[in-house]
């Protein structure tokens, strides 16, 4: 079952349970895949789908960052609660050994020998990863294993 049938079927079961912010949160996810869609005349495959929605998690955690400064309690649980959501539909994430493996492998694979040589490595990786680590992260894995 792909991610947007998953992301449906579960606003339905948010709406007969009537868990309120569960609904909010797969109704906005769901627009804003509904509308990367119209904006570019396509169905969206599962990994557009998990690239968005990692997209969407960033977006709460930044606005956690920004509550945080505004001393806004409310918003930080809200925005944490959403995550927590949105985090059930992404796959299990890479653990950090496993992540160094794969950029190991990727550098020795494009012969790697600098950091100039950095996009090389991340067009490798990058579809290995793809909803499992954040680009950051990985990003900052390549720098710190390349000279």
């Amino acid at each position: 079952m792909d991610i947007k049938t998953q992301l449906n079927d579960s606003l339905k079961n948010a709406l007969k349970s009537g868990d309120m912010t569960r609904k909010d949160t797969l109704r906005m996810a769901l627009a804003a895949i509904k509308q990367v869609e119209v904006d570019k005349r396509v169905a969206l495959d599962d990994t557009a789908v998990l690239s968005l929605l990692q997209k969407e998690i960033k977006n709460r955690r930044e606005a956690i960052e920004e509550a945080k400064k505004a001393n806004r309690p409310d918003l930080i649980s809200a925005n944490e609660a959403e995550i927590v959501i949105l985090e059930t539909f992404l796959p299990k994430a890479m653990s950090a050994d496993e992540l160094r493996a794969l950029v190991q492998a990727a550098i020795a694979e494009a012969d790697a020998t600098s950091a100039k040589e950095m996009g090389k490595v991340m067009k490798l990786v990058m579809p290995k990863t793809a909803g499992r680590a954040p680009g950051d992260a990985v990003s900052a894995m390549v720098k710190e294993l390349l000279p």
